[in-house]
């Protein structure tokens, strides 16, 4: 009898598996991503997730945050005055930790193993002093202390590939997450993560 439910569970199975890889109505996933913020030259590692839903077999809307810890950075100055003072460096954490959410258009090609894609997305970002440990407890007190922190409108076009094995896949992107703040500041922002399409 154990014999005969395992055949039906595994008959069961292949019929049901091409439906199960067919599906693609959206994505879910988390990354890890590096912003680089140009007017500071600090580089900044955070992790983050997304959720994207079909609108159309090429277009999906894809709603993102991420959370960017602080980072040290070196410095480098001379003694002495120009030419003839001895040079040092030193390291000096910058306290900086960035929450920034997107929302917008993903524009992909058809593929289903391999895909192309581009992105416009419009959003904010918060800029924290914060000298606290990186916990969820920080990462929580940031969201909710949005008001009352500087949070700048940020525009963000970027592109990229993703690789899927069924429904699971990883992808890879690059863009600039511009910020506007007195004028508009470019940085660049690389982020690669799993992903899983439903």
């Amino acid at each position: 009898m154990n014999k005969m439910a395992i055949i039906m569970v595994l008959a069961l199975g292949a019929c049901l598996a091409p439906a199960a890889f067919a599906q693609n109505h959206g994505e879910v996933g988390v990354f890890a991503d590096y912003v680089r913020l140009s007017p500071a030259d600090t580089n900044n590692l955070g992790v983050g997730g997304r959720v994207s839903v079909n609108v159309h077999p090429m277009v999906q809307l894809e709603a993102e945050m991420s959370y960017d810890f602080a980072r040290s950075f070196n410095e480098t100055f001379t003694l002495g005055g120009t030419g003839t003072g001895a040079g040092t460096s030193g390291v000096s954490r910058t306290d900086v930790r960035i929450l920034h959410g997107l929302f917008g258009p993903k524009f992909q090609t058809g593929g289903q193993a391999i895909r192309l894609f581009g992105t416009l997305k419009g959003g904010a970002a918060s800029f924290r002093l914060d000298n606290r440990p990186a916990t969820f407890a920080t990462f929580t007190s940031s969201v909710r202390s949005l008001r009352d922190d500087d949070v700048n409108g940020v525009f963000y076009p970027g592109g990229g590939v993703e690789f899927y094995a069924g429904p699971i896949g990883i992808r890879a992107e690059v863009g600039d997450l511009m910020f506007f703040h007195d004028g508009p500041h470019n940085n660049l922002r690389v982020s690669i993560g799993p992903s899983i399409r439903f």
